[in-house]
């Protein structure tokens, strides 16, 4: 792949490589301030592409050698190129060794090999190898690697790599060595290294094919106690991709390693996983349940990469969805299927969805909105996105929608027929799901569908009804658009599945189907109805659209209380509080602290707080309002300070209305017996922790000492970290003085417990913001000697719980929490510069903000753009958030 002007890659400029890396043997010498890196590789030209130099990419590296067939070759070096004009002209394989040295102490990009509590990692996703070595670093060059690793044995007693362990022994000095072989050819992307005090949990499993393999989670000493989940979710992980898709283990072992300093959730490297710590450790005592769940769905994940990303992976970076979308869907797809039940299924769904429409959509209508599959790019670690990834899921989901379940699973098989050991695009995997299924929708429909892949922005489907009661005739006309997004002005129809419903006027179902959207408008009808029904319109969220349509309280209240698919059930509860909230926000002069809700909407919700046989889970969901970001999405102009206080007023007034329900709900869900992280448990602790966080907030109201006195009880007593954490979060988010000692005494319970402290540091950045009172505490939080900028979790516990999570105490008029976000945007950019990038993108959308914040905001971006030696990976955000 060519670079484009002005270092732009375009997807069109696509070119296979001039040369073919058949193997690689690697030879580490490490050393934190000097490894040794000597690279053997078996090298031939490509002969579908004319005859022209080896460029070889490389990074902060010192070079000492290259030799071609045991001889010293000219070489030169072009930028972070390194060029061998003179090497052997035939297509005949040739020996390429290059022998450099780099600095892992000094790397705190966290990019190639570094050093992270005196242990080695890699992480080589996407360009990172070409900090470790010279090479063809793109994913369409496979090759097979043998890895042998020296190092001190009594500093570094664990030596780690891919594939399988064939040899190991002793050499001088206190030295000693491992040699790893990795039988499977794969690009450079998914190469690991790690070394270091470490110790293992393992566990030894037979596959359903009848295959032994030995199962290890690292961590290092002290945190082996934490790791039985992760072994657990694992061990699922494994039995599961066999059940649902027929794909077995395909190595001796299979190796998850955890890292304080990484800086994403984990590493698919082939048969070597690293993780960042968040994602392995948990104990009742440390994780909460949403901290159990998210390990088990990011083990699941990338341990379902090992085939949907290193077996079959991307040509080309332009086809991350590949790999990611669909991995997504897979794990999206475990954690449903573990979870068992159909209410318990749903609410994954509906956490699923949250995702997509608090965080998608608005990457959609913003600057850095792109297409599932992108044209361009300047900065490849950019567009690790929530389109990528959750909306790439959500084009999967679609397809097998279209051809159904077993329909899926046969494209499945077809295309690890077709493709295993190759790098393939989103297009050959459309097309070995479609050609599975030949007389599905998608066969018919492919060529429209895969727009999906092409164009940006959310499809808007707006739906109008009509009844004709003489008839008996129900019409339902539904008319799909999509807004503008950067370098997309047109937009042609999509393939959109509408899951639909039809209740009557007292809730029963009259009919349900799936209706396949193919045209700009289309109209259904529905003949032989006593009385206009009320429809329930993408039921399961069917596509990632936004629907308007124009619900009465009367419709969405009994979608509430009778809708049979549980998404919409969730969603017409969502409505109704959004309108409100929306008309509390239009109205000019209302003063927050006026709100009164109406009394149907109250006694609605407390329906759902009082209802018999709704899962607790689902009612936690259902009774949480819209998010101040999502709810700041449906406007055009955007106070987010005035969203906050209404939103926040609101949440006062359930609290003071529904004190007695809350307190019933309390007394009812708080005791659990034996702790387990079960969705039905972890259901009822979390309407537990919503009923205490509300009756603090009544009780702040009311100057009532009892219930934030309980609360800090409950807080001491607690057996498991999600009951104590919920206790102290009920006790900060109400702003009751309680807070203060109680979160001295958490600190000194856990502060050798680092994860533990991210939470206790994203508690206080991301807590409601009275007066202006946040910014000020946020600063403290940065000089407390526990905080390090270096260390991506403890960052985004403290800059990201602010700055992007905390739109109310951030968007302040006096513009300090932007001048707060450039600050740390050039600190991050000179540390770390993904990092940097992903806190940049907390003003994508400030083209929305009203002023000042509006003007305030541009000043801020404009500030960082300003700076001469920004990395790509900010350059590019900033640049387009200031582009027309």
């Amino acid at each position: 792949m060519r670079e484009g002007h002005g270092n732009v890659i375009y997807r069109s400029d696509y070119q296979e490589p001039a040369f073919w890396i058949d193997s690689v043997d690697l030879c580490f010498d490490l050393d934190p301030q000097k490894t040794r890196v000597l690279n053997r590789m078996k090298v031939r030209r490509n002969p579908n592409v004319p005859p022209q130099a080896l460029r070889l990419d490389g990074e902060e590296l010192n070079l000492a050698r290259v030799m071609v067939n045991g001889q010293g070759i000219s070489f030169k070096i072009d930028g972070n190129a390194l060029v061998l004009e003179n090497v052997p002209s035939g297509t005949e394989a040739f020996d390429l060794e290059i022998f450099t040295t780099c600095s892992p102490a000094k790397n705190t990009s966290l990019s190639g090999i570094y050093t992270s509590n005196d242990s080695f990692f890699t992480q080589c996703e996407a360009e990172g190898f070409r900090r470790i070595t010279y090479f063809l670093d793109r994913p369409d060059v496979m090759a097979s690697y043998t890895v042998l690793i020296r190092a001190d044995k009594r500093k570094y007693p664990v030596l780690l790599s891919n594939g399988n362990l064939v040899e190991q022994g002793e050499l001088d000095d206190g030295r000693h060595f491992a040699r790893w072989v990795d039988p499977f050819r794969k690009p450079s992307y998914l190469f690991a290294l790690v070394a270091g005090q470490l110790v293992a949990r393992e566990q030894r499993i037979t596959s359903r094919a009848g295959n032994d393999h030995l199962l290890q989670v690292y961590v290092r000493p002290g945190d082996l106690d934490k790791t039985e989940h992760a072994m657990n979710s694992l061990m699922a992980s494994v039995a599961w991709d066999e059940a649902r898709f027929g794909l077995s283990l395909d190595l001796e072992r299979f190796m998850i390693v955890a890292t304080s300093d990484f800086n994403m959730g984990a590493m698919e490297n082939k048969g070597l996983n690293i993780f960042n710590t968040k994602y392995v450790l948990a104990s009742q005592a440390t994780a909460t349940d949403t901290d159990f769940n998210n390990i088990e769905s990011v083990v699941g994940h990338e341990y379902f990469h090992n085939w949907t990303g290193n077996r079959i992976t991307c040509r080309d970076w332009f086809q991350l969805s590949l790999k990611e979308g669909l991995t997504v869907f897979r794990d999206q797809e475990f954690s449903m299927d573990l979870a068992g039940e159909a209410s318990a299924r749903a609410v994954k769904r509906i956490e699923d969805v949250r995702v997509l429409r608090t965080a998608q959509f608005p990457e959609d209508a913003g600057p850095m909105a792109h297409p599932v599959r992108p044209d361009q790019y300047l900065e490849i670690n950019n567009f690790y996105t929530v389109t990528i990834y959750e909306k790439g899921a959500e084009v999967v989901r679609m397809m097998q929608t279209l051809v159904g379940r077993d329909g899926f699973r046969k494209g499945m098989d077809l295309y690890f027929q077709r493709h295993d050991g190759s790098a393939v695009t989103c297009d050959d995997f459309a097309q070995a799901i479609a050609d599975a299924n030949p007389d599905s929708k998608l066969a018919q429909l492919l060529p429209q569908f895969k727009r999906w892949y092409s164009q940006a922005g959310t499809p808007r489907v707006k739906a109008t009804a009509s009844f004709d009661a003489d008839a008996g005739i129900y019409s339902l006309t539904l008319t799909q658009s999509c807004p503008a997004t950067p370098g997309q002005a047109e937009k042609e129809p999509f393939v959109i599945p509408v899951g639909l419903g039809l209740l009557s006027a007292d809730g029963s179902e009259l009919t349900q189907g799936m209706h396949v959207m193919t045209q700009a408008s289309e109209t259904l009808t529905f003949p032989g109805l006593q009385g206009a029904p009320v429809p329930s319109i993408l039921r399961g969220f069917s596509a990632p659209v936004v629907l308007e349509f124009d619900y009465t309280d009367r419709q969405l209240l009994t979608l509430l209380a009778h809708d049979t698919d549980p998404f919409n059930r969730w969603e017409a509860g969502q409505r109704l509080a959004l309108n409100r909230a929306l008309a509390f926000i239009a109205q000019d002069g209302l003063n927050p602290s006026d709100i009164r809700l109406d009394a149907p909407y109250i006694e609605a919700i407390r329906t759902v707080l009082r209802h018999p046989t709704l899962d607790a889970a689902f009612k936690e969901l259902a009774l949480t309002l819209p998010a101040e970001s999502y709810i700041g999405e449906q406007l055009d102009v955007v106070d987010p300070q005035r969203i906050h206080a209404v939103r926040e007023a609101m949440r006062e007034q359930i609290a003071q209305q529904l004190r007695a329900d809350w307190e019933w709900a309390f007394e009812t869900h708080k005791e659990n017996g034996a702790y387990s992280p079960d969705s039905v448990s972890s259901g009822r602790r979390a309407l537990a922790g919503m009923a205490l966080s509300q009756l603090c907030l009544a009780s702040r109201a009311s100057s009532d000492p009892v219930w934030p006195g309980k609360a800090l009880q409950r807080f001491k007593d607690a057996s498991n970290m999600t009951d104590r954490f919920n206790a102290l979060a009920a006790l900060v988010t109400s702003g009751h003085e309680l807070a203060a000692p109680a979160l001295q005494r958490f600190h000194a319970m856990f502060k050798d417990e680092a994860l533990v402290l991210d939470k206790w540091f994203a508690l206080q950045a991301g807590a409601p913001d009275r007066g202006g009172h946040v910014l000020p505490i946020v600063r403290q939080l940065m000089s407390h000697p526990d905080f390090s900028i270096r260390n991506p979790n403890r960052a985004r516990s403290v800059i990201f719980s602010y700055c992007s999570a905390n739109p109310g105490g951030f968007h302040r008029a006096d513009a300090a929490g932007y001048v707060f976000w450039a600050d740390k945007v050039i600190e991050l950019d000179s540390i770390n510069p993904q990092v940097a990038a992903r806190l940049a993108r907390a003003l994508d959308r400030w083209k929305k903000l009203a002023e000042p914040q509006r003007s305030a905001a541009r000043e801020a971006i404009a500030r960082v753009a300003a700076k001469p030696d920004l990395s790509n990976d900010v350059r590019e955000v900033v640049t387009r958030a200031l582009s027309d």
